[in-house]
């Protein structure tokens, strides 16, 4: 079994979330074998991106909701996106916090990565906007000896 958790960037542009979403499903049918779990917040961007390719690969998707108000805090238009990933999700793991902050963000973070036999990062190699942020992730799973595979392939740009 492959467990595979992700953390990328969100608002991403239009033409690099079709480069990810290129670079993800390939990455993701490297280790489609039947027996692929991955875990993700299912935010709007890479979260969102990374829980489809994994379940359009055939894996099945754990659900990690860093706090209570955490749907409320994404843009409004994606939440039929996250309802439907959530409607989706073989598990469901919801942490304590009420409000949907960087503390609540990174703790949902950490347990994903302790839970994960690798790391996927969307990220462009820049620091962290705010705690919590990809960077810190990367830098966690590293500092626990996760692997991680990072995807920001060639003409991805970040806003």
């Amino acid at each position: 079994m492959t467990r595979l958790a992700v953390t990328g960037h969100r608002e991403l542009p239009k033409r690099t979330a079709q480069l990810i979403d290129e670079a993800l499903r390939a990455e993701i049918a490297r280790r489609a074998d039947g027996t692929l779990t991955g875990l993700s917040c299912i935010a709007d961007g890479a979260d969102a991106q990374f829980a489809r390719a994994v379940l359009d690969a055939g894996g099945e998707l754990i659900v990690v909701v860093p706090a209570t108000t955490y749907r409320d805090g994404l843009p409004a238009d994606h939440h039929p996106i996250y309802d439907a990933l959530m409607a989706q999700a073989s598990e469901v793991i919801q942490l304590d916090h009420t409000e949907s902050n960087s503390e609540a963000h990174m703790n949902a973070s950490l347990r994903m990565i302790e839970n994960a036999d690798e790391l996927v990062a969307i990220w462009d190699g820049k620091p962290a906007r705010g705690y919590g942020g990809t960077a810190d992730v990367v830098e966690a799973a590293r500092e626990r000896g996760i692997p991680v595979t990072v995807i920001w392939p060639d003409g991805a740009e970040r806003d």
